[in-house]
């Protein structure tokens, strides 16, 4: 019998969790729709666990769009409430309205940069940092990188998005390999990151 994959820890309690840390987590991001839809959902986190959010993801993208960032951008007060009335996301006023006011901000970026991606990825030069960490308990919540994104995102007029949801957001779109150096998918993510340098 084949041996079974040695993942990071946290991801093996539920289906969910295992099917996003295998297909999406750590793997680096650079499509805008997707970046924006990370950024809400981890700023949509911020008290509650990933699992909620994962769980009601199908439910944000109906309400949000699909994270279409312009679309977002013009939303009323009318959706503002329907928002605010639908089971199926986190109804948090302080969160919905800075998902909107953030999709201002990302079409502000994309004008004067050219995309959310270079705007966000410049901050690190465009190259993953890469950590060979033991055990996930290792990493810290906020890191000097995830500081300077949130300075960044701040000045650009983002809001609900401070150094701890930086990290995590780098987290989850491959700006980091948090992946456990004993995890598969630490390999796998360096592996594809190299080869599409040559």
């Amino acid at each position: 019998m084949p041996r079974p994959k040695k993942r990071c820890p946290w991801s093996e309690t539920d289906p969910l969790y295992i099917a996003y840390h295998d297909k999406e987590w750590g793997v680096p991001s650079h499509d805008d729709t997707h970046l924006f839809e990370m950024l809400v959902l981890e700023s949509m986190q911020s008290g509650l666990s990933w699992l909620t959010i994962l769980r009601k993801r199908e439910g944000f993208r109906r309400a949000f769009a699909n994270f279409d960032a312009p679309a977002v951008a013009q939303f009323t007060e009318t959706d503002l409430n329907r928002l605010l009335s639908d089971p199926a996301i986190v109804r948090n006023r302080a969160k919905i309205e800075a998902a909107i006011s953030n999709a201002h901000a990302t079409i502000q970026v994309t004008a004067r940069y050219g995309s959310l991606d270079e705007f966000i990825w410049r901050v690190i030069d465009r190259k993953p940092v890469v950590n060979r960490r033991r055990s996930y308990r290792d990493a810290p919540s906020q890191t000097p990188e995830s500081e300077v994104l949130a300075r960044e995102f701040k000045a650009h007029g983002f809001k609900f998005i401070g150094p701890t949801v930086c990290h995590a957001f780098m987290q989850a779109v491959g700006m980091v390999n948090d992946h456990e150096v004993t995890c598969f998918r630490h390999k796998e993510i360096e592996a594809q990151r190299k080869a599409g340098q040559e």
